[in-house]
């Protein structure tokens, strides 16, 4: 997938009939996760990269059928608010990397991104919110 050829919309939809069969969920919230295969891929939309569609589980030792688990590497997450739907995407984009990350003393982590769809998700409505966890790590010089 790449941001070009967004398959988004497709994935949600196979996932969310399954997320049932879920025997272990810790809770309801949803996970976006995006692993991209170069450290600067997340800002070129041509550029491929791997989604989940996730929720965190308690274990892993019953998988449902058509599912597969992942384990978050873990480490430093700087994590934003996003409000609104993914028409402005955009600008909270543009204020995590062009005005909070240069002052930040942080630069972007090569390990996954997410986005954490909590209880105040709305999909495409303009009061949902979702949170935007970037990985990040001290920056040296």
């Amino acid at each position: 997938m790449s941001l070009k050829e967004n398959k988004t919309v497709e994935l949600w939809r196979s996932f969310m009939p399954l997320r049932n069969r879920i025997i272990n969920p810790v809770s309801s919230d949803l996970f976006s996760l995006q692993i991209y295969q170069h450290i600067n891929d997340y800002m070129n939309p041509e550029s491929e990269f791997v989604k989940w569609a996730a929720m965190e589980v308690s274990d892993n030792m019953e998988i449902p059928q058509g599912m597969d688990s992942y384990y978050l590497s873990g480490g430093l997450y700087a994590v934003f608010l996003h409000k609104g739907g993914p028409q402005n995407f955009r600008e909270t984009f543009h204020f995590i990397f062009n005005e909070w990350m240069p002052v930040s003393g942080y630069i972007v982590d090569h390990r996954e991104h997410f986005e954490l769809l909590g209880e105040k998700y709305k999909n495409n409505e303009p009061e949902s919110e979702e949170e935007i966890w970037i990985p990040i790590k001290r920056w040296e010089s």
